[in-house]
């Protein structure tokens, strides 16, 4: 009996998945690219950029939740839905002091059916920033002029 239950219950589950995929329902998500690659930077330069994408579906796209693989990489996503045939943009931005190759990650949750869940990357090297020349400040005198 329980395997009849449980046969029955795995048949309405799938026959449920493959009806919504046959009627093709739903927001999906493409994005222009899903690796950005900084190549070689300065420290503390501007290590920003923007993953651009577009609702390829038939009902409004929701972004739940960007995240990034750390402290130093921070998105941000959209707040509104992104309706179909429109675009939108998830904007990541790097702390660009550490110095050395950086390779991070930034999750994207939507309610895309093709794609619910998307890890985007962006990649480089931080160099060095040059260094400040120093200026030797100029001593001025603590004694008091001599009067004639």
């Amino acid at each position: 009996m329980k395997k009849l239950f449980f046969s029955l219950a795995l048949s309405v589950t799938s026959f449920a998945f493959f009806a919504q995929a046959a009627i093709g329902g739903g927001a999906t998500i493409e994005f222009e690219k899903e690796i950005h690659d900084f190549g070689n930077m300065k420290q503390h330069g501007d290590a920003s950029t923007i993953f651009t994408f577009k609702n390829t579906g038939d009902a409004p796209l929701i972004i739940e939740e960007t995240k990034g693989s750390c402290g130093c990489t921070v998105p941000s996503k959209p707040e509104e839905p992104i309706l179909p045939g429109k675009t939108g943009e998830i904007k990541v931005k790097y702390d660009s002091k550490r110095i050395g190759p950086i390779n991070k990650s930034v999750t994207v949750k939507s309610n895309a059916g093709n794609e619910p869940t998307m890890v985007l990357r962006i990649k480089g090297n931080i160099e060095a920033a040059p260094k400040e020349p120093t200026t030797p400040v100029k001593q001025q005198s603590t004694t008091a002029p001599v009067e004639k």
